[in-house]
C-alpha cells in the first residue's frame, strides 16, 4: 500500500518516528495509550471534522463503536442514517438517539444475513442516498450457520452484504462529490492471510479465525475496489479502531476482554478514524482509497511475511463477491 504524500520537515520527521515507534508495540498502539500519545504529536489536527452538508450511513449503529460514531456524526452537524437489524430495533434505536440530544435523520432496518435486506435498503436509498458509507455492523458468531442466503454468516455479515449494498449504491455515490465508502475492520486480521477457498471457514469452524478472516477479505477487498474503480471518485478505505471495549468484544472474548481490560479503547475513541475518514477534507491525490488507517494515519496491512497477499488472489476473492452478490460493480 503507497501511504499518503506528508509534510517536509523536522517537526514532521519527529512526528512520525515516534508514531513509528508506537506502531511497533501493539498493546499500546492498539490501546487506549496509542491514541493519547499520537494525539499529542505534532500534525494532530484537534478541530472536530465539519459534518455539515454531508450523509453519513452507519450499518450496526445499535451499540459499540458504530453507536458512538453515531453520536459524533451527529454532533459534527452531519445528516446521519443509522441502521438496525429489524423494525422494532430501529424504532427503539431512534428514540435512544432522539432522548441522548443527538437525532439522526433516520434509523433504517437491514439484516446483512439476508441479501434481500441489503437490496431493501439500497433501493430506499437510490431516493435519500449518502455522501459516505461506513461499513462498521459485525459480530463474532460462536457456531458455524448458514444464512437464508446458503452463505456462511460470518463472511456473509462481513464481506458479501457490504460488497453487495456498495456495489448498489455505487452510481448514487458517483454523483456525490467527494464520496467515500469505510470498511471497519479488526486487528485480528494480522494473524491471518487472504486464502479465497477457505474465506467461509469451510472446515473445523473457529470463532476467532473465522471473524479475523473476513476482516482480511476486507482490507484486501478495500485495495482492490481502488484498483478497479478508484477513478470514479468514490474512496473506499479500511479503518481498524484499535481495541475498544464493545459488548461484542466482552461477549466473544471474554479472556482478552479481562486481560486487556485497562488498556481498551472508549468506542468513541474507536470511532475516531472513522470519522475522521468520513469527514477530513481529502488532501492528495493519494488519499483517493485503498488504504488501511489506524488512529489517521495509513498502515501496512503486513505484520507477518506469511500473511502477504498475492494480487491474484485478491482478483478471485472479486470474482467470488461477484457471483456470490449477484451485483458487478464494474458493469455499473
Amino acid at each position: 500500500m503507497t501511504a499518503p504524500r506528508t509534510p517536509s520537515g523536522p517537526e514532521s520527521l519527529v512526528a512520525r518516528t515516534l508514531d513509528a515507534g508506537l506502531e511497533a508495540l501493539v498493546p499500546l498502539s492498539f490501546g487506549r495509550p496509542g491514541l493519547a500519545l499520537r494525539r499529542r504529536l505534532p500534525g494532530w489536527d484537534r478541530a472536530l471534522p465539519d459534518g455539515r452538508g454531508r450523509t453519513v450511513l452507519v450499518t450496526g449503529a445499535t451499540s459499540g463503536i458504530g453507536h458512538a460514531l453515531v453520536g459524533l456524526l451527529a454532533a459534527s452537524g452531519a445528516r446521519v442514517l443509522a441502521t438496525a437489524r429489524d423494525t422494532a430495533r430501529a424504532a427503539a434505536l431512534a428514540d435512544r438517539f432522539a432522548t441522548a440530544g443527538t437525532p439522526v435523520a433516520a434509523v433504517l432496518p437491514l439484516e446483512l444475513e439476508d441479501l434481500a435486506s441489503v437490496r431493501a435498503l439500497a433501493a430506499r436509498l437510490a431516493i435519500d442516498s449518502p455522501d459516505v458509507v461506513v461499513h462498521n455492523a459485525g459480530a463474532m458468531h460462536p457456531e458455524r450457520a448458514v444464512t437464508v442466503d446458503g452463505l456462511e454468516r460470518t463472511w456473509q455479515g462481513h464481506v458479501v452484504a457490504p460488497f453487495l449494498l456498495t456495489g448498489l449504491l455505487l452510481p448514487h455515490l458517483r454523483t456525490r462529490p467527494d464520496a467515500r465508502v469505510v470498511l471497519v475492520t479488526s486487528g485480528g486480521m494480522y494473524l491471518e492471510p487472504l486464502v479465497v477457498r477457505r474465506v467461509d471457514s469451510p472446515h473445523g469452524y473457529r470463532p476467532a479465525v473465522a471473524y479475523a478472516r473476513a476482516k482480511r477479505a476486507q482490507v484486501e477487498l478495500a485495495v482492490e475496489w481502488h484498483r478497479r474503480l478508484g477513478a470514479t471518485g468514490v474512496a473506499i478505505h479500511a479503518a481498524h479502531p484499535g481495541w475498544v471495549d464493545t459488548p461484542g468484544i466482552r461477549r466473544a472474548l471474554p479472556g482478552f476482554a479481562r486481560a486487556t481490560g485497562v488498556l481498551l479503547r472508549r468506542p468513541g475513541q474507536g470511532a475516531d478514524t472513522i470519522q475522521y475518514l468520513a469527514l477530513a477534507p481529502r488532501r492528495t491525490s493519494a488519499d483517493a482509497g485503498g488504504l488501511l488507517w489506524h488512529d489517521r494515519r495509513p498502515r501496512s496491512s503486513v505484520r507477518l511475511p506469511r500473511t502477504r497477499t498475492d494480487p491474484a488472489e485478491r482478483v478471485r476473492l472479486w470474482d467470488r463477491l461477484v457471483a456470490e452478490s449477484g451485483v458487478d460493480p464494474e458493469a455499473g
